[in-house]
């Protein structure tokens, strides 16, 4: 652990035993920078704004009910996203029981063989064309279109840039699984974006078709 996340981890912890004190208006300070974690996160899963909202407020709730139990064996915002995540899956049981994701699609296509597509002019996304709108747009809908284990640990690695370590604690899988779901998670997301990356996403050119189908 480096100085400056010693630091970090200090300073939390000193806010966190003055919210367990009684100072109850230190815990959005707490809070605060990982707001957009949160939301985040909670939006990955149920990927609806106004359900994301609700699991954001309710996990930052539990948060504030159950901190004098976290123990600081993980970092604050890991913790926090873990019951982001937890609140967010519940949502979806509870309101869209029938269309959440059976266990058993996902086994099968973490399991089986997976080749991406053969795209000829796959280039990198130009960063500058990331303030582009409808690369964002693009780009969100691509990783929106990914089934929830991909998209879940997509967010938490390339996203939030959390760990594997903080992944799998949040996930409850192993680091194997997070590796694989990762690897197959960014194949899937290149193979949706690379047919606008041949033309039809940058600013002044047509559209064209680097294969005939």
């Amino acid at each position: 652990m480096s100085a400056i996340q010693s630091q970090s981890r200090a300073y939390e912890a000193q806010i966190i035993k003055r919210v367990c004190e009684g100072e109850r208006e230190a815990f959005y300070e707490l809070v605060r920078p990982y707001e957009r974690m949160v939301y985040a996160t909670a939006i990955s899963i149920v990927k609806n704004p106004a359900d994301a909202e609700e699991v954001a407020q309710e996990a930052v709730l539990k948060a504030f009910s159950k901190l004098s139990t976290f123990r600081g064996e993980s970092k604050f915002s890991t913790w926090l996203v873990q019951i982001t995540y937890n609140e967010a899956k519940m949502k979806l049981r509870k309101t869209h029981a029938n269309l959440y994701e059976s266990i058993d699609d996902s086994q099968q296509a973490e399991d089986g063989e997976f080749w991406p597509k053969d795209y000829a002019d796959w280039r990198p996304i130009p960063s500058e064309l990331l303030e582009e709108n409808e690369i964002r747009q693009a780009v969100q809908d691509a990783i929106s279109s990914l089934s929830a284990n991909y998209r879940e640990v997509l967010i938490l690695r390339d996203v939030q840039r959390l760990s594997i370590k903080e992944t799998t604690t949040i996930l409850g899988i192993s680091e194997g699984s997070v590796k694989t779901r990762l690897h197959r998670a960014r194949l899937l997301l290149r193979d949706s974006l690379a047919p606008g990356i041949d033309g039809c996403w940058i600013k002044g050119q047509p559209y064209r078709k680097v294969r005939p189908w």
